[in-house]
């Protein structure tokens, strides 16, 4: 009985070691916007985008899902947060501290909505290269995924229409 115990407690030990932590995080920029006025709701076509990226995430299950205050990010977030009964976290991109981020979202698969500029810095920054430059004015289809495990980072741009 002693020996089958240790074998299930080895066992046990083995596969809770075994395991990775995984954390995924996908970026995305706003979507299509009103006009160029300073807080700008979504469009028609951006709230049409809105409604595409909850699709597009339809199976991705989200612990956690950041915008920025600004109400085009809020509004291109919010159809995936609904569908997701998940509340949607502020974070200011000037004061992000990285790694406190990656500390906080441990684990976890989020979603990130910004802006032309600071997704893709963002997404530098996540992955320790200055590869990603600023988004052009009319392109809202970047998907950025970046996956840390253990330290390991893997990361791809998928350019959705």
């Amino acid at each position: 009985m002693k020996k089958l115990l240790l074998l299930i407690a080895l066992l046990f030990l083995n596969i809770s070691l075994g395991q990775k932590i995984a954390t995924t995080y996908y970026f995305i920029r706003h979507a299509e916007k009103v006009d160029n006025s300073q807080n700008p709701d979504l469009s028609t076509s951006g709230l049409e985008r809105a409604a595409l990226w909850n699709k597009i995430f339809s199976e991705v299950r989200f612990d956690e899902i950041y915008s920025t205050e600004y109400g085009r990010t809020i509004q291109t977030a919010s159809p995936t947060a609904a569908a997701k009964n998940i509340q949607i976290k502020l974070y200011n991109p000037k004061n992000i501290t990285i790694e406190s981020f990656k500390k906080e979202t441990l684990g976890k698969k989020v979603l990130i909505v910004g802006h032309s500029n600071t997704t893709p810095k963002f997404v530098n920054q996540m992955i320790n290269q200055n590869i990603f430059t600023d988004i052009e004015d009319g392109t809202f289809g970047n998907l950025y995924i970046v996956i840390i495990i253990e330290g390991e980072i893997t990361f791809q741009l998928l350019k959705l229409p």
